[in-house]
């Protein structure tokens, strides 16, 4: 396996801006996508240096009608305590992503299951996808849901991205994105509907991807407090390493 790292997973955003502390990321196509509209720091700040930084990206955002920052720290680094307070104190969320890979040969058996059938998305069960998708998304909002939408349309034309819908018994069950690089697969977006969990669709998903990209590591990012990490740990997918981050909200 090559060396993955953080920087093998793809973001969907521009660099607007760079110095050799951070970057930052900004996409006005998705003004309400927090992990596309971010700073990430490639040294860890000093708490005054948060603080300038903050002050710089609330402002940025402000001038776009957003009402939230987001920040990624340095991989495999634990946050200082005087800036996980400071932000506990502001009114911060704090949590970690996991990130893992696999060889396709070293994912387990599936079992076939006549009720699951997978598809790529192609113009024919394209709105399919998309309804499956904004059922998902309301969750956060019409007005995301509606952007986000239009980001799966977009990544639809995007030859470098495959889009993979799950069906149970004929009912579309599940989706995911599969973003396709010259020596990685990155599984992106996995979501079964809240009716079919624990029937396998995920499980099914992800054997799709392994028998397609035999040749590419699979890697994946997950949340650090989330259950499907253990999933993927019991999937043979190897652990690389955790990644901090934090957002706030502010009210209009």
């Amino acid at each position: 396996m090559k060396n993955i790292t953080f920087e093998n997973i793809y973001v969907v955003g521009q660099v607007v801006f760079e110095n050799n502390q951070y970057k930052h990321i900004h996409y006005p196509e998705m003004l309400l996508r927090y992990d596309s509209n971010f700073i990430e720091f490639k040294l860890s700040p000093s708490l005054s240096e948060f603080k300038s930084v903050e002050f710089y990206l609330r402002n940025y955002h402000l001038k776009n009608g957003q009402n939230h920052v987001k920040f990624y720290f340095p991989p495999n680094e634990k946050l200082a305590e005087e800036l996980v307070a400071y932000m506990k104190d502001s009114g911060y969320s704090i949590g970690f992503l996991e990130l893992y890979a696999i060889q396709p040969k070293q994912f387990p058996l599936v079992a076939d299951n006549p009720d699951v059938e997978v598809q790529v998305v192609t113009d024919k069960n394209l709105e399919t996808f998309l309804e499956l998708q904004y059922k998902h998304d309301l969750e956060l909002g019409s007005e995301f849901a509606n952007q986000k939408r239009e980001l799966a349309k977009r990544n639809f034309e995007d030859p470098s991205i495959q889009q993979l819908l799950a069906f149970y018994k004929g009912v579309p069950a599940g989706s995911v994105d599969v973003i396709i690089s010259k020596e990685t697969a990155e599984i992106d977006g996995l979501v079964v509907d809240e009716d079919f969990q624990k029937k396998g669709i995920g499980s099914r998903l992800q054997k799709f991807v392994m028998e397609k990209y035999t040749n590419k590591t699979i890697i994946l990012v997950a949340d650090g407090e989330d259950t499907p990490r253990e999933m993927y740990r019991k999937q043979n997918y190897e652990y690389l390493g955790f990644k901090y981050h934090s957002h706030k909200i502010f009210e209009n």
